[in-house]
């Protein structure tokens, strides 16, 4: 079964069931009439995938995060493990905070070991989200 992870514009939803580390492959896609980017990774037995939308984030990405291989990936694990449950405890209060930045759920299991890439690409769309949209989810947020 193919099992996904999207994040879609401001919605960051992730849908993810694989057990074992797969070597990922990641491109990069124009949608034909819209101003958004997209970055997609693909593992080679297609268990996964990730999509991300966000105008600018694939330029962002390219010119201001820090390179792979930077971070350690327990490091981005445990980053993306905090500000992910931070993002579900607000998607869960939306009276509080802007129903329209924390729309869905990210179902992201830190038993799974999703690999580096995964893991790289989550924690600089956070990083990105947190800069662009004024947001902090916990902890130090990198200003890039």
């Amino acid at each position: 079964m193919k099992n996904s992870l999207y994040i879609i514009a401001i919605i960051f939803c992730v849908l993810i069931g694989c057990t074992s580390t797969k070597s990922a492959v990641v491109t990069k896609e124009k949608p034909t009439g819209t101003k958004n980017d997209t970055v997609r990774i693909v593992n080679e037995e297609l268990e996964y995938e990730v999509i991300i939308i966000d105008p600018g984030f694939s330029s962002w990405l390219v010119s201001t995060a820090l390179p792979r291989n930077y971070y350690s990936q327990s490091y981005l694990e445990n980053k993306n493990r905090l500000w992910i449950s931070e993002w579900n405890s607000r998607v869960a209060q939306p009276f509080r905070y802007n129903p329209n930045l924390y729309e869905m759920t990210i179902n992201y299991d830190p038993t799974i070991n999703y690999g580096y890439e995964v893991n790289y690409l989550i924690y600089n769309y956070l990083v990105y989200f947190q800069n662009t949209y004024r947001q902090k989810l916990f902890g130090h947020v990198p200003l890039r």
